[in-house]
């Protein structure tokens, strides 16, 4: 039996979700050898959809998603674009 693990998650970082967004799609779209298949996409707000076999794979994938985010919010904050 298999089982799929999958997770949708919203972020809303006001003005800078946009800028939030191209950075991380970017190292998404460049890594298509991932075992998790994820989509991120930008409407208003980030969604991040992902989805496999392995939830070991999973939460090292968000993890890493969600660092990326953080790190990229917290870059334009240093900033204050």
């Amino acid at each position: 039996m298999t089982l799929n693990f999958s997770v949708k998650i919203t972020v809303d970082a006001k003005d800078k979700t946009k800028a939030i967004y191209d950075s991380v799609n970017t190292d998404n779209e460049f890594y298509s050898e991932n075992p998790v298949k994820t989509q991120i996409i930008f409407d208003e707000k980030i969604i991040i959809t992902s989805e496999t076999e392995q939830l070991t794979h999973l939460r090292a994938n968000l993890n890493s998603t969600l660092r990326l985010i953080q790190a990229s919010y917290d870059s334009i904050e240093s900033v204050k674009i």
